[in-house]
């Protein structure tokens, strides 16, 4: 029978305390710490070992997009996560799927937007199977504003879209933390959002093509990655019309970067462009 003891026992072991055959591999104790006071009071460590100055930051950076267009709804999102100046990964799927013909983002807190958005997809497949038809965006986005305006002293950091396909044509919403719940045409959520409304203020009209909705969605997200830090990784895109939602291939900053002849110019560049000039 196998003695598990040890599970229940202190985090820091010696290896002369362990039981049987494992005292007789290579071991090492593991470090008895809590993943709640690293992200509190760890700081960043240096080379040499130090702790430097700076700990982690409560900052969170993406950029997420979405706009109305002639046939249907647009979505565009990064992939970088971080807090603060480190970045945890850049690989994070940002859009949510909620029905078929519903998507919702994530900016602000990943564990907030990913728990309360996957449980609203919960409660619009139960309220599809009570009333026998498809849920409508707006029904959608005011199911997440009234549960997080329940939970809004609570420290929640949530700022997402929600947008869709329902009887009544496309639709976009905004909903935040406090229960704010806002409809329009064009969002942009993030701390890349300036950059990024600076290209859509250019771009966007509403008798946009499929395509150049896809095109104006990957350049305002990568010229928000490009000039944000908290924001970069993989340019994701969704698509939402009558058909449902559709994913379009991801495409990496850097191929955008480099293979775009509208890439922005560095800031050495455009001081030193031409010194005879």
């Amino acid at each position: 029978m196998i003695d598990l003891s040890i599970l229940s026992g202190p985090r820091n072991v010696k290896p002369s305390q362990l039981p049987g055959s494992i005292s007789r591999g290579a071991v090492f104790p593991l470090p008895g710490c809590k993943p709640v006071e690293f992200l509190e009071k760890q700081a960043y460590t240096s080379f040499d070992g130090k702790k430097a100055a700076a700990p982690l930051q409560h900052l969170h950076g993406t950029t997420t997009l979405g706009f109305v267009y002639q046939g249907g709804v647009l979505i565009a999102v990064d992939s970088r996560s971080t807090r603060g100046a480190f970045v945890g990964s850049q690989e994070v799927k940002k859009i949510i799927n909620i029905s078929p013909s519903i998507v919702g983002t994530m900016a602000g807190g990943a564990a907030d937007c990913q728990f309360w958005e996957s449980n609203l997809a919960v409660q619009c497949r139960l309220m599809q199977l009570r009333e026998r038809e498809e849920v409508s965006v707006a029904a959608a986005s005011k199911l997440l504003a009234n549960t997080l305006y329940k939970y809004r002293s609570m420290g929640l950091s949530v700022g997402t879209m929600i947008a869709g396909w329902d009887k009544l044509g496309p639709a976009l919403f905004y909903v935040d933390n406090e229960g704010r719940r806002l409809k329009g045409n064009v969002f942009s959520v993030g701390s890349g959002s300036t950059y990024a409304y600076g290209i859509l203020d250019r771009g966007y009209r509403y008798d946009l093509t499929k395509e150049e909705a896809i095109e104006l969605g990957r350049r305002a997200i990568y010229h928000a990655t490009h000039r944000d830090a908290g924001s970069g990784g993989i340019v994701n895109c969704v698509t939402i019309d009558e058909a449902g939602a559709e994913w379009h291939d991801p495409v990496d900053c850097y191929d955008l970067h480099y293979g775009s002849p509208e890439a922005p110019v560095d800031a050495g560049q455009s001081v030193l462009a031409n010194p005879a000039e």
